[in-house]
């Protein structure tokens, strides 16, 4: 998986743009962030998922996804490590952070 190909993935979701937060992109819907690209390092990914999402996530695929340290990641913060993800994971994943963000009239 490449940064290219969750780039793609997360641009495909119904009304995702990209945009950048502090140096790096982002994804984001209805103005809110569902998930970024290239932090804490270049073959990273994050997830804004909740933690009971986080939790199977990690548990089914924990070579690929990872709490984010702190605060962030035990709210549902999500790292992925792209060299190493499924593209189906991520792109459920990708799928599960959208619907996150958006708000029931848009679904």
């Amino acid at each position: 998986m490449t940064a290219a190909d969750f780039r793609r993935m997360a641009l495909r979701l119904p009304g995702a743009i990209e945009a950048a937060h502090m140096g790096h992109p982002d994804f984001r819907v209805s103005g809110k962030i569902f998930a970024t690209l290239g932090y804490p390092k270049r073959d990273f990914a994050m997830v804004q998922l909740t933690p009971e999402q986080q939790e199977l996530f990690v548990k089914a695929e924990p070579k690929s996804f990872t709490p984010v340290p702190g605060g962030w990641g035990r709210k549902g913060s999500t790292h992925v490590l792209l060299k190493t993800a499924k593209k189906s994971a991520v792109r459920e994943a990708l799928t599960v952070a959208w619907r996150n963000r958006t708000s029931r009239e848009t679904r």
